[in-house]
């Protein structure tokens, strides 16, 4: 008897010792499965190629993939960022004496031998770099012969007390305390800016390597001065990124953990190792692919994308129980384990095919947020789901189809399931779901998710834009690098939240009566802020020279309308403050140096600067947005809370479509639909609570619980509306569907969150984070799938009878 191209779950057709025509079923999969040999072959030796590739990735970061690239604010920066001198990415080494002053003779020559380490230190761009041992950072005075002044470290100094005595002097007449001289005098600072190229090494900049250095440095240093006590501090975007990397070995851990834990509970659920062991193989498989080709196309891993391979092994092993959940079934049966694959892959392609299609859209619309990090992970994503769409729903049929499964797993799967998969079999706990297909059980589950979507959303409302505490969120608050953060915070004004404003004039104008009334206008204004502990700019410098000009007169200390003054004052100032203004006197910085980078505060400085603007700008002064890491870091909050929004709208859009086409009805799209906005809603109201602000750490999680979570609704719905369009009853197509499909939503739902709940005991804090809301939406989207699928389709699919036909799920393949 010849079998249906395209069978029915359970029905007759699929009769044990029927005979099978290798020849029906669809193009994609009489290609694989006619041609195993070759297909397993295939993929072996893209396997052993990606594989090697991957051996040879490397993990890095990019301070400049983490910006805006196309924001006009961000442009700005670009276009000026050769004259602006070291104000983005730079990093803060501060050397504390705990047991005394910085004027101790020992202590003084550690700091001598740190600053000409770091000066080699490939990557450093040494022009900009700045500490009390650079002949740059130089002292002025007014005397009464007139101005007076030199570097910082006297050109004799030796050790004696008479040098240290001047070198004391001078740093008090440089008013550089707060700036690189601890408030206390008990440590300095050493300014190091990089190039984000690495011009020495012919490479971009390596942020591991040069995290390891600085490491070096400090354990060298802290060991070396055991009789000078010495401590060093080491903060900066290059120093954080060192972390994270360092952190990885960790994320590996937890991310071995989860596999494990999702290698037991499918072994439980199934009690057989050799297609537990597929399942995982080939989801790991798909892993090595993403990696591989990555490497091959020249890009790196960064620490802010190490979720990605974890997302597609849990979409691996998700797609994968399936397939061998219904393989498994009808061996039980008695079906052929060479036919049952075949007809496995016939039920559940195109559900699946679509669900990584959904997978990919929630990955792809990351592409739309103008932030290079986000975009790498949105393509690397992408090529991760690419890769499970071959191991996941081509490799796993074929491979199983050759091991099959257990006689002994397949008898048990079929006694809980029923000999014709009608269900019959299942335990309290899942027949208690069929309630839902019920008038009161529909009613009672859509007022409860009713309820549920209105605390959600009005808990979103509270949800912030950007980093809401102070430090470095990436971290845990006790972490080393926090730790030093507060301590440079607390004794120096000059923090590392440093906001930079550019004032832009026609060549030789900067120093005009108007342009620098203007800058000093602005600087005032700023200090008047809360969460901003001072600032700098051009003014200042001019204002004292001017008042040095006049004996020091305090009352002299202004922007004078005498042009010959200004003149002199500025001749007198750029040439010992480089950084203040560039060469052609068109471009001068406006420093704010903010007491956190919380999203409040850099959004009242944003604000404060951008009417400013409005009310100043003219032919004589334009005044542009933004510079130095806070600015930078205000202005990523802007693209974010403009992408946020219309990101979902693209991936509920998306998703939408596909299930448009995969279920042929719009009630069914619906349903797929309505729990994955609740779990969005509930999840940002989590969010709120948990005081995690959307950022470019946190924003992709957002997208992609929408696209991984509809995969659950996709099998569910699949299924229970191929036997309602074969006539069955919504009760008796939605118990079909949950012993096929639905005890296997539970166990990926709850195997994922077991895995990525270990996350939480990461020190890196946005992957703690991370962990607890993938938890969340795992385990909601399952919930809602198994809860709101049959109630949902008790009002909009009760008298679902549409053409037989369109039942014919593996009509695609």
């Amino acid at each position: 008897m010849m079998l249906s191209s395209v069978p029915d779950v359970g029905l007759p057709a699929e009769e044990p010792g029927a005979t099978f025509d290798p020849r029906s079923g669809g193009l994609i999969e009489r290609w694989v499965f006619n041609h195993r040999p070759t297909f397993l072959a295939i993929c072996a030796l893209l396997t052993l190629l990606f594989a090697w590739s991957a051996t040879k990735l490397l993990v890095n970061a990019s301070f400049d993939r983490l910006i805006p690239q196309s924001h006009p604010y961000i442009k700005n920066y670009f276009d000026n960022r050769a004259r602006l001198g070291g104000v983005g990415n730079v990093v803060r080494i501060v050397i504390e004496n705990p047991a005394g002053d910085i004027f101790a003779p020992k202590f003084l020559e550690a700091t001598r031998k740190i600053n000409d380490e770091l000066f080699l230190v490939p990557g450093v761009d040494r022009a900009w770099m700045k500490s009390i041992w650079m002949s740059s950072v130089r002292w002025t005075e007014v005397t009464d012969e007139g101005f007076r002044g030199g570097p910082v470290m006297p050109e004799s100094y030796d050790g004696s007390p008479r040098s240290i005595e001047t070198l004391a002097s001078n740093i008090r007449t440089a008013g550089i305390a707060g700036n690189l001289v601890g408030n206390d005098f008990k440590s300095i600072m050493i300014v190091v800016p990089l190039l984000e190229q690495n011009l020495e090494a012919g490479r971009r900049l390596d942020y591991g390597e040069f995290a390891q250095r600085l490491e070096q440095i400090r354990q060298k240093h802290t060991v070396a001065g055991a009789g000078t006590p010495i401590r060093i501090k080491i903060v900066g975007f290059a120093k954080l990124v060192g972390d994270l990397i360092d952190g990885l070995v960790k994320v590996m851990q937890y991310f071995a953990a989860a596999a494990v834990i999702a290698g037991f509970a499918i072994l439980v659920f199934t009690r057989d190792v050799r297609s537990t062991l597929l399942v995982l193989g080939c989801s790991l498989v798909a892993v090595v692919w993403m990696l591989g080709a990555i490497r091959f196309l020249g890009m790196e891993l960064d620490p802010y994308s190490v979720l990605v391979p974890f997302l597609v092994f849990a979409i691996g092993v998700s797609h994968g129980a399936q397939k061998m959940n219904g393989i498994m079934q009808d061996i039980g049966r008695g079906t052929p384990k060479y036919v049952a694959a075949r007809f496995t892959f016939r039920r559940l392609f195109l559900a699946g095919l679509t669900a990584l299609m959904a997978d990919a859209v929630g990955f792809g619309v990351l592409v739309a947020i103008d932030v290079p990090v986000i975009k790498q992970l949105a393509f690397a994503s992408s090529i991760g789901v690419a890769g499970l769409i071959f191991t996941n729903l081509l490799l796993l049929p074929v491979m199983l189809s050759y091991t099959g499964v257990s006689s002994r797993a397949a008898k048990r799967s079929l006694a809980k399931n029923g000999a014709t998969g009608d269900g019959r079999g299942l335990g309290r706990l899942w027949t208690s779901l069929v309630y839902f297909t019920s008038a009161r059980g529909a009613w009672l589950a859509v007022a409860l998710a009713g309820s549920l979507a209105v605390i959600g959303y009005l808990g979103s409302l509270q949800l912030r834009i950007g980093d809401l505490d102070p430090g470095a969120p990436e971290l845990r608050t006790n972490s080393r690098y926090n730790r030093d953060l507060a301590y440079v915070n607390t004794n120096y004004r000059i923090t590392n939240d440093q906001f930079v404003v550019i004032a832009k004039t026609p060549n030789d104008q900067c120093a005009n009566f108007k342009p620098l009334k203007e800058i000093d206008e602005l600087a005032l204004g700023l200090r008047q802020l809360p969460g901003v502990v001072g600032t700098s700019a051009l003014s200042d410098l001019i204002k004292s020279a001017v008042a040095g000009f006049q004996e020091g007169n305090p009352k002299w200390y202004t922007i004078t309308r005498n042009e010959a003054l200004l003149g002199t004052a500025f001749q007198w100032t750029s040439s010992d403050n480089p950084d203040a203004v560039d060469q052609a006197c068109s471009t001068v910085p406006i420093f704010a140096y903010l007491s956190d980078h919380k999203a409040e505060t850099l959004e009242r400085v944003v604000s404060h600067v951008e009417q400013f603007a409005r009310d100043h700008n003219g032919e004589d002064i334009s005044f542009l947005l933004a510079a130095g890491p806070a600015g930078i870091e205000a202005v990523t909050n802007i693209v974010v809370a403009q992408a946020s929004r219309t990101m979902l709208l693209w991936v509920y859009g998306a998703v939408a479509l596909l299930c448009l086409i995969t279920f042929r009805s719009w009630r069914a799209a619906v349903i797929a639909l309505i729990p994955l906005a609740i779990t969005s809603l509930l999840c940002e109201a989590l969010m709120a609570q948990l005081g995690i602000g959307v950022k470019v750490a946190t924003l992709p999680v957002i997208a992609l619980g929408v696209g991984i979570g509809v995969d659950y609704a996709l099998y569910l719905l699949s299924v229970q509306l191929m036997y309602q369009r074969a006539g069955m009853s919504l009760t008796e197509a939605y118990r079909r569907a949950l012993a096929f499909t639905g005890k296997v939503v539970a166990l990926v739902g709850v195997t994922l969150a077991g895995g990525v709940i270990t996350w939480v005991l990461s020190p890196i804090k946005f992957q703690a984070d991370m962990g607890i809301l993938l938890t969340f939406m795992f385990l909601w989207n399952m919930l809602g799938a198994l809860v709101l699928v049959p109630a949902l389709s008790y009002f909009l699919l009760q008298t679902e009878t549409l053409n037989r036909a369109h039942s014919r799920i593996g009509l695609a393949s």
